[in-house]
C-alpha cells in the first residue's frame, strides 16, 4: 500500500514536469509565430489547450483522491496541496502563451510588433523560455537553491516590461492606440507568464522545506512532521 501510494505521489511530480515542458514549448512557437506571422504554428499552439486542460483535471482528480482515501499527513501532505497549486500555474502558464498565439492569428497576416520592438519581444520570449525551463528543472529535481534563483532572474522580465512601455510611451510613437494596446496585452501576457514560473519554483520550496517564501502558500501546512 505505502509503495502505491509513493507511485501516485511520484506521478503528480512527473504530470508538473510534463506540463511545464508543455507551457515552454508554447510560448517558444508563439514568439516564433507571432514574429513571424505564422499562421499554422500559432493554430498549433492555441489547440495545444486542450491538453492542458485534460493535464490539469486529471492531476487534481489524482490529488484528490489521494486526499480523500489515503489521508496523507505532514510532508506527504505538502506534496499533494502543492501538486493542486502548481498544476494550476503551470495551466496558466500554457493559457499566457495561447493568448500570444491567439494576437498572432488575430492580427494575421499583419504584424503585431512593430520592427523596432521585435528585439524587446524576442527576449521577452527567451525569459520566459528560460524561466519555464529552469522551474521544469525544480520540477524534476526539487532543488531549492535553483529554485531561489529564478525570482531574482524574473527581474529581468520586469526590465524587458518597462523598456516596452518607455517605447510606447515615447513621443516618437507612431503606431496609433489599436496597436500600443496589443502590444500592452502581450507583455503583460509575458510578464504574468513569468509570474506563474516563479511561483511554481515556490510551491517547490514550500513541498521541500515548509517554508512560506512567497505569501502565496498556506502556514497551516507548515506544522511539524510526525
Amino acid at each position: 500500500m505505502r509503495q502505491a501510494y509513493q507511485i501516485s505521489l511520484s506521478y503528480l511530480g512527473d504530470n508538473g514536469s510534463k506540463m511545464c515542458d508543455i507551457a515552454s514549448n508554447c510560448l517558444r512557437d508563439a514568439t516564433k509565430a507571432m514574429l513571424d506571422t505564422d499562421l499554422s504554428l500559432a493554430e498549433a499552439v492555441i489547440a495545444s489547450d486542450v491538453q492542458l486542460d485534460e493535464m490539469r483535471a486529471i492531476a487534481e482528480t489524482h490529488a484528490m483522491e489521494l486526499l480523500a482515501l489515503q489521508s496523507p499527513v505532514a510532508s506527504d501532505l505538502r506534496t499533494v496541496v502543492s501538486a493542486l497549486w502548481i498544476v494550476a500555474d503551470l495551466q496558466r502558464m500554457g493559457a499566457l502563451a495561447i493568448h500570444v498565439a491567439k494576437a498572432a492569428r488575430r492580427r494575421h497576416p499583419a504584424p503585431v510588433i512593430p520592427a523596432q520592438l521585435r528585439p524587446i519581444i524576442e527576449r521577452m520570449g527567451s525569459v520566459g523560455v528560460h524561466l519555464a525551463d529552469q522551474a521544469g528543472v525544480v520540477l524534476r529535481t526539487r532543488d531549492v537553491e535553483l529554485a531561489r534563483r529564478l525570482e531574482q532572474e524574473d527581474e529581468l522580465m520586469d526590465d524587458l516590461q518597462r523598456q516596452m512601455f518607455a517605447a510606447m510611451l515615447s513621443p516618437t510613437w507612431s503606431h496609433g492606440v489599436a496597436a500600443a494596446v496589443d502590444i500592452s496585452l502581450l507583455v503583460r501576457f509575458y510578464e504574468r507568464f513569468a509570474d506563474h514560473a516563479v511561483a511554481v519554483a515556490r510551491r517547490v520550496i514550500f513541498l521541500v522545506t515548509g517554508e512560506n517564501v512567497g505569501g502565496d502558500t498556506t502556514p497551516a501546512l507548515t506544522a511539524p512532521e510526525r
